[in-house]
């Protein structure tokens, strides 16, 4: 069953409760902020792997938050019912939704994106991984 709620990814074994983890949080944060700061420039020929190291911080952050509130979540789609559901961080949940929908068909399907959008989409994640950051702060 496709999940379509935060209760939904609970009841589906997408979401598990454990014990939180600063230390595995801490890492995913540092992880997430070296990724970002290897990235030197963005061109047509690299846009694409330049928003996905983006994405992939986006998601290093979002885990960070749900492991120190003491979850594992299985799936980016119940990663994003976290931010929407129990955050209620509703514009933060459509933005990451669009990005991961452009990842995964940009991952799964091999459809690249062009360069004005793939910088559209990048913008998206540094304001989403702002956002996430001052979230890791409360």
């Amino acid at each position: 069953m496709k999940e379509a709620s935060w209760n939904d990814c609970l009841e589906n074994n997408k979401a598990i409760k454990i014990s939180p983890d600063k230390e595995r949080a801490d890492s995913l944060i540092e992880t997430a902020e070296e990724r970002i700061n290897l990235v030197k420039e963005i061109n047509e020929k690299n846009c694409n792997y330049v928003f996905e190291d983006y994405y992939t911080s986006v998601l290093e952050l979002l885990q960070a938050i749900v492991i120190l509130k003491g979850y594992k979540i299985i799936n980016h789609i119940c990663l994003g019912y976290y931010l929407k559901d129990i955050l209620k961080r509703e514009y933060l949940y459509l933005i990451f939704n669009d990005l991961r929908y452009k990842r995964n068909s940009l991952t799964y399907y091999g459809n690249r994106m062009e360069f004005e959008i793939a910088k559209q989409s990048i913008k998206k994640c540094k304001n989403v991984i702002k956002e996430l950051k001052k979230l890791i702060k409360h």
